[in-house]
C-alpha cells in the first residue's frame, strides 16, 4: 500500500496543469469588461493611496478576469431566425414559427379573448415569470403565463390609465381615474395614493424603491413605497406628458411631450437634466435599452429616430406609413414598435440602418395599447383593444441569468430573502444622476492636495450630560409646571379668602392709581 501511494504522489508531481480554456480566449473576452482606463499610479506621491489603488486594480482585474472565464462557460446561446436564399424572416409568420418548434416553445403562443373591457396594457415582471394586465374599462389581472395559473382578477370599476409591477410579485400599481392605487397579489387594496392625482403613466425603479407617475396635472410625482412617503414632485412646465419611460442603467426618468422634446429628470433636481428636440410634434412613445446608451422615440411626424443617449444626437432614423405608439427594447437589443394594428419588430437596429424589420405581425380589426418583451424568453406581449397576445419572437430574452440578480424559477423563500437583500441594498434617491459612475469614482486631485489647503467645516462638538434629557425627565419636569400652575391658583383662593375674614376689600384699582399720595 505504501508504494502504491508513493507512485501516486510521483505520478502526480509528474503531471502537468492543463488549461480547459486557452488564456489568449480569455484575454479576447476580457475586453467587453473593461470599463475605462485605471488611474496613473506612478504621479501619486502618497504611498498609502497608492498601496490602496494598487490593492484596488489587482481586484479590478481579476474580477474581469472571472466575468470573461464565466461568459466562455456560459451553456445557453441565443439563437435567431435565418431565412433561406430568396426569403425574408418578416414573411415569417407566427403559425409556421409554432409548427416548428418544442412543444414547450409552441405553448408560449396563446391569445386571450377580452374585447368587453380593452384596450388592454400588459406588463411581464422583472424575472419574466408572470403576468400584469390591464383593461381600460376597469379589468385588473395577475397570472402565470406558462402555466396559466391565476394570480388575482379583480374589477376597479373605474378607467385604468397605466399599470406597473412592484418590487416582486405580489404588489401591482394601478393608474385608475383620479388616483394611483397599490394592491397586493390577492387583489386587495393596500394604498390609495392621494398625492398622485388624475396619473396617466406610471413606472417603477426597482433598484431605489421608487414609483413615479405623470398626468394631466403637468407634475412628475416620485413615491418611496418602501417607507410609504412622497419622496418630491417636480412641475414639468410643459403640460401633461404624452410617454414616459426610464433608463434602466442610471433611473432617469424621460418624459416625451407635445411639443416635440424629451426630458431627462431627476428627484434631485428642479430643472431637467437634459432637454432635446426630438420631432416636430408629439412624443408618441419612447423607450430606453438596458443600457442605457440608445433611445429610440416616435412621434406624429411619422419618424422613429435612434439617439445616442450619451452625446444626446441622432443615430439614425426611420420613416414610417403611420405614427408609432408603443415601444418596446429587449434584452438583446430588438426593438418593437406599433402602429394602430400592426407591430414590427427591428433587429441590429442601433448598429447600422436596417433596410426592412425583422418580424412583423398583424392583429385584425384591434387597436395595440401596450407592448413588453418577457425576460430571459423570446416572447413579445402585446395589449390590444380585443384582449391580449403573445407572440414568439426568436432571440428576443437572453439565454442565460444570474440568479442573484433575477431569478425565472425562484421560490417562496428565494423571493422572501430576495426582498430583505433589494431593501438592504437600496439606493437614495439623490444618488440619481446622469452619469452613473460618478458615484464610485474617487477624486485623486482632492487626495493629492495637502489638508491645509481643503475647506473644512468647523465642527462643533456638543458635550451633552448623559440622562438629562430622557423620557423621564421629560415627563417630571412636565408634571413640575403643572403642579406650579395648580399651586399659584390654591394660594390665590387661599388668601382671597382670609381677606374676607379679616374684613380686607380690596378696591378695584385703574392706571391712574399709581399718582395717588400714599399716606405715611
Amino acid at each position: 500500500n505504501t508504494t502504491n501511494l508513493l507512485h501516486l504522489l510521483r505520478m502526480g508531481q509528474k503531471r502537468k496543469k492543463t488549461n480547459i480554456i486557452d488564456s489568449t480566449e480569455i484575454k479576447n473576452a476580457s475586453k467587453n469588461f473593461v470599463r475605462g482606463e485605471g488611474p496613473d499610479l506612478k504621479s501619486i506621491q502618497d504611498k498609502k493611496l497608492k498601496r490602496e489603488l494598487i490593492v484596488r486594480e489587482k481586484h479590478n482585474a481579476q474580477a474581469i478576469r472571472s466575468a470573461a472565464f464565466n461568459q466562455l462557460l456560459l451553456p445557453e446561446e441565443r439563437g435567431c431566425l435565418e431565412a433561406d436564399e430568396g426569403e425574408r424572416t418578416l414573411k415569417f409568420k407566427q403559425t409556421e414559427i409554432v409548427k416548428h418548434v418544442d412543444v414547450g416553445s409552441a405553448r408560449k403562443h396563446f391569445s386571450l379573448a377580452l374585447p368587453h373591457h380593452g384596450p388592454y396594457h400588459c406588463a411581464y415582471s422583472r424575472n419574466g415569470s408572470k403576468l400584469l394586465i390591464g383593461g381600460a374599462k376597469g379589468h385588473v389581472a395577475t397570472f402565470d403565463w406558462q402555466t396559466g395559473k391565476l394570480g388575482c382578477e379583480f374589477h376597479v370599476k373605474e378607467t385604468i390609465k397605466d399599470i406597473a409591477w412592484l418590487h416582486n410579485r405580489d404588489y401591482i400599481a394601478v393608474a385608475q381615474k383620479k388616483y394611483a392605487y397599490i394592491y397586493d397579489g390577492s387583489g386587495t387594496e393596500l394604498h390609495r395614493l392621494k398625492n398622485h392625482i388624475n396619473p396617466v403613466h406610471l413606472e417603477y425603479l426597482p433598484y431605489h424603491w421608487l414609483l413615479v407617475s405623470t398626468g394631466a396635472t403637468g407634475y412628475i410625482k416620485y413615491h418611496d413605497v418602501s417607507i410609504g412617503k412622497l419622496i418630491v414632485e417636480l412641475k414639468t412646465r410643459l403640460g401633461q406628458p404624452h410617454s414616459m419611460s426610464h433608463n434602466p442603467s442610471n433611473a432617469i426618468v424621460n418624459l416625451g411631450h407635445s411639443n416635440g422634446t424629451v426630458t431627462m429628470w431627476s428627484p434631485s433636481m428642479k430643472e431637467p437634466l437634459v432637454k432635446m428636440l426630438c420631432h416636430h410634434g408629439p412624443v408618441t412613445a419612447l423607450a430606453v435599452d438596458n443600457s442605457g446608451r440608445h433611445m429610440v422615440t416616435c412621434g406624429l411626424d411619422k419618424q422613429m429616430k435612434v439617439w445616442d443617449a450619451r452625446t444626446y444626437k441622432e443615430s439614425l432614423s426611420y420613416y414610417s406609413h403611420r405614427p408609432g405608439s408603443n415601444l418596446a427594447i429587449s434584452q438583446t437589443g430588438l426593438v418593437a414598435v406599433s402602429f394602430g394594428g400592426q407591430v414590427q419588430v427591428w433587429k441590429d437596429a442601433f448598429k447600422t440602418k436596417q433596410k426592412a424589420p425583422y418580424m412583423t405581425h398583424l392583429v385584425e380589426g384591434a387597436v395595440i395599447e401596450g407592448l413588453d418583451f418577457a425576460n430571459f424568453e423570446d416572447v413579445l406581449g402585446l395589449g390590444h383593444s380585443k384582449g391580449f397576445t403573445s407572440l414568439l419572437i426568436p432571440g428576443a430574452g437572453e439565454a442565460n441569468y444570474d440568479a442573484l440578480e433575477l431569478n425565472p424559477f425562484e421560490s417562496k423563500r428565494q423571493k422572501q430573502e430576495n426582498e430583505v437583500k433589494m431593501l438592504l441594498n437600496k439606493i437614495q434617491p439623490e444618488l440619481i444622476t446622469l452619469d452613473q459612475g460618478s458615484i464610485h469614482r474617487m477624486k485623486v486631485e482632492d487626495l493629492e492636495k495637502p489638508l491645509d489647503s481643503l475647506d473644512h467645516k468647523e465642527l462643533v462638538l456638543k458635550f451633552k450630560m448623559k440622562g438629562k434629557n430622557s423620557a423621564k425627565r421629560r415627563f417630571h419636569r412636565r408634571e413640575i409646571h403643572i403642579h406650579d400652575e395648580k399651586r399659584v391658583k390654591v394660594r390665590a383662593a387661599l388668601e382671597k379668602v382670609k381677606n374676607e375674614k379679616e374684613g380686607i376689600v380690596e378696591e378695584p384699582r385703574t392706571i391712574l392709581d399709581r399718582f395717588k399720595y400714599k399716606e405715611a
